[in-house]
Formats: structure tokens, C-alpha cells, sequence
């Protein structure tokens, strides 16, 4: 029997591999994204934690001081928040575009895929019809000589 060869196989190849780059693209941006989400999070506790401390000291105290630079961390609290917003909508892009890309990747694989199964489908094809013809021609050869 022949040997099945692709011809273009070295195409196959370089789209799995794309593939796989891709894949880790979408991990690292995931992990980006998670990571921002973490540190909003984090920044949304802090504040929480200033607001509460205000709180506190409106209640205990009229330290005007103190009152005054809760207040203000507060605003720098909020400074923090939104710009770490913005990040995280920059993370999600990221994550938006890695994910298009993967997807990209993915059918042009399986299209070559498919193409690679077709041609295999052909060469079969052709191999049983190559073999049946050799039994053919051998049967009539042997019968031919009695």
C-alpha cells in the first residue's frame, strides 16, 4: 500500500501551531484580566474601609483633621477606582481581541483539517480502486492461463 502524503501538510502544521499561540494568548490575557479585576476589588475594600473609619471617627470625635484626610483619601480612593476601571475595560478589550484571534485560529485549523481528511478520503479512495484493479488484473492473468 502507498503511503498517504499531505501536500500540505507543513501548512497544517503552522495553523496548529498559530492555534496554540493563540490559546496561550487568550490564557495571558484571562490572567490579565483577572488580575485587574482583583486589584479593583482590593481598591473597592480599601475604600469601604476608609468610609467605615469616617464613620467612626463622625461619631466618636469631631477631630476636624482627622476628618479632613479620611475625606480626602476617600477622593484619592476614588481617583484609584476609576483609573483601575479603565484598566480592566483595557483588560477585556485584550481579552475580546485574544479571544477573536483564537477563534480565527481555530477554523482556519479545522478547515485544514478537513481539507487533510478529504484528501485522505480521495487517497483511499484511489488506493481500493488501484488494488481492486491489480486483483482484476491477477485474476485474469491466472484464469487466463488454465
Amino acid at each position: 500500500m502507498a503511503r498517504f502524503r499531505y501536500r500540505m501538510q507543513s501548512i497544517l502544521n503552522i495553523k496548529i501551531k498559530m492555534e496554540e499561540q493563540a490559546k496561550m494568548e487568550f490564557a495571558a490575557a484571562r490572567i490579565r484580566l483577572d488580575e485587574e479585576e482583583e486589584k479593583l476589588q482590593v481598591l473597592f475594600n480599601r475604600k469601604e474601609s476608609y468610609e467605615s473609619e469616617g464613620r467612626k471617627l463622625r461619631k466618636e470625635s469631631l477631630k476636624v483633621l482627622d476628618i479632613l484626610e479620611n475625606r480626602d483619601a476617600i477622593a484619592i480612593m476614588d481617583e484609584f477606582i476609576l483609573f483601575q476601571k479603565q484598566q480592566v475595560k483595557l483588560a477585556e478589550d485584550n481579552l475580546e481581541a485574544a479571544r477573536l484571534k483564537l477563534q480565527l485560529a481555530r477554523q482556519e485549523s479545522k478547515t485544514h483539517e478537513r481539507l487533510r481528511e478529504k484528501a485522505f478520503e480521495v487517497f483511499m479512495h484511489e488506493e481500493n480502486a488501484r488494488e481492486a484493479k491489480e486483483v482484476d488484473e491477477l485474476t485474469s492473468y491466472t484464469h487466463g492461463r488454465k
